[in-house]
């Protein structure tokens, strides 16, 4: 989501069907438990950076049909998909709109709650879209963000074609405007927006079962080789296409290790004020 006022960011991952897979994984439970506690029937909830609305769809549900959620992002083909998500799920009550993080058209004080999953790292200023976030906040209304946190991701046996994999993936980030280490940033960032009340926490994604391994590995192996990061890399001069094939080949090595296991760290702020 971008704006001419603003520094352009590209969106490291793209939207290829390996990065939806993993997108569509994510729910209420495993991607935004910090923020369940603060929902109630009835709230007005914007999910913006919605993807493709799992996320979305669950925080419908959780505010119930008293309140609405609008999502959104800036890819119409995402923003599409969230749609049909919701509507295989029978739910009414959630507008879908494709729109500006920097530029919202919506009313000041308009929302209870702002979501905001994985969003902040790609944006080349963070702080002023959560100043916009914040003006669209109601009094009392509370932003939740959560972001990775990349280099303070850990995993076993300590491959270096993952090793390369890290490295390739915070400087093709960086190459696109963006901060791959945003978790660690996102008290930071609320606070320079104006937030007075910043409440930081963390938690995390675990891959060390077969299965886990499996999914885990095999999307970021197509990742490297097939989407916007492969093509980052190769513009960029990051990386040539025979690198790019062998760190895949590492990640589809650390899929069969028996005891491989991949944590990921998220750092997620409730805001106010």
């Amino acid at each position: 989501m971008t704006n001419p006022q603003h520094p352009q960011a590209v969106y490291t991952h793209g939207h290829t069907a390996a990065v939806l897979r993993s997108h569509r994984s994510r729910t209420a439970a495993n991607s935004a438990g910090y923020l369940l506690p603060e929902l109630t029937p009835g709230q007005r909830v914007l999910d913006i950076g919605c993807g493709p609305g799992t996320i979305t769809a669950d925080l419908a549900e959780l505010v119930g049909p008293a309140g609405a959620v609008v999502a959104v992002d800036s890819s119409p083909e995402v923003v599409a998909q969230a749609e049909q998500h919701a509507a295989d799920r029978g739910l009414t009550g959630i507008e879908f709109a494709v729109g500006d993080v920097y530029a919202l058209p919506y009313a000041t004080g308009e929302f209870d709650v702002v979501h905001a999953h994985q969003l902040l790292q790609h944006l080349a200023d963070p702080v002023a879209a959560l100043r916009e976030l914040r003006r669209v906040l109601a009094p009392g209304g509370v932003l939740a963000a959560r972001d990775a946190d990349y280099q303070a991701m850990t995993w076993y046996p300590e491959l270096p074609e993952l090793t390369d994999w890290l490295a390739l993936y915070r400087g093709c980030a960086r190459a696109n405007g963006g901060e791959p280490d945003a978790g660690r940033r996102l008290a930071a960032w609320a606070r320079a927006a104006g937030f007075t009340e910043v409440t930081a926490s963390s938690s995390s994604w675990t891959f060390a079962t077969p299965g886990e391994r499996l999914w885990w590995g095999e999307s970021w192996a197509d990742r490297t080789t097939s989407s916007g990061l492969a093509g980052t890399a190769l513009a960029a001069g990051l990386a040539t296409e025979a690198q790019l094939a062998a760190i895949a080949q590492g990640w589809r090595r650390w899929t069969v290790e028996p005891d491989g296991w991949f944590a990921v760290l998220h750092g997620e702020v409730l805001a106010r004020g």
